[in-house]
């Protein structure tokens, strides 16, 4: 083989090498995107209905005709559930987070101050970060929750992209919160796109319990802050 021909060899094996290394780099960082998408439209077009399973609570068997956890801030025990095709259990009932709409569930940081950067991406690393200062789900208040849709495309894995699919949320919708192995269900009241300068949904206080989410809109980027929130009600 000629000296010309090691040469073409040489840089076509380089080249397809950069392609197919920026390929994988691409899938890794928008993939959690692209599945949370894909899986989302996937269960609506079929009609799928993902719900966090009825459970046991102090001790009683349910009644076949009444949701078992007829209260707000019913105690909860997932040890023996078996989950199903289209349930989810929480990651965390000493303090989680389940969206059945858009199938988000994760673990809840708490007392991040969201006005340390430091301190608020190490916890969404973790999870979703409650705002320092937030009341205890289930009490009269501001709940605030937080978390970025990311900040940049090569910090999806990195940074927590759980309220990516925030947007797809209309009021009526339910958002669960496990507290100290007690469940809280609140129904979205309220959506809104505010400023980044605008903390008036931080700085609320409420005469009953509210919940407040908070991402980045649009999505990956920090122009925007898509706040919605809901209001503690019986399951």
């Amino acid at each position: 083989m000629s000296k010309y021909f090691k040469l073409i060899f040489i840089i076509r094996f380089i080249g397809y090498l950069v392609f197919f290394a920026g390929l994988i780099g691409f899938i890794f960082m928008l993939g959690p995107l692209v599945q949370a998408e894909a899986g989302y439209r996937l269960d609506k077009a079929l009609r799928v209905k993902r719900t966090v399973p009825n459970v046991v609570i102090s001790g009683q068997e349910p009644d076949p005709g009444q949701p078992p956890q007829e209260s707000a801030g019913g105690p909860v025990n997932f040890s023996n559930v078996s989950a199903s095709e289209n349930s989810i259990i929480p990651v965390s009932t000493e303090y989680g987070l389940v969206i059945e709409k858009i199938n988000a569930n994760v673990k809840v940081i708490a007392g991040v101050n969201p006005a340390s950067e430091r301190e608020y991406l190490t916890a969404l690393q973790q999870g979703v970060a409650e705002a320092l200062g937030s009341t205890p789900p289930g009490q009269p208040g501001n709940l605030y929750l937080f978390s970025h849709s990311t900040d940049a495309p090569w910090n999806i894995v990195r940074f927590n992209a759980v309220f990516y699919l925030l947007r797809e949320l209309v009021p009526g919708d339910r958002v669960i919160v496990f507290y100290k192995n007690r469940r809280y269900d609140y129904v979205v009241f309220d959506k809104v796109i505010a400023k980044p300068d605008d903390i008036s949904y931080l700085t609320n206080r409420y005469d009953s319990p509210v919940l407040t989410l908070q991402t980045c809109d649009p999505p990956g980027t920090l122009l925007n802050r898509l706040v919605v929130r809901a209001k503690l009600v019986n399951t």
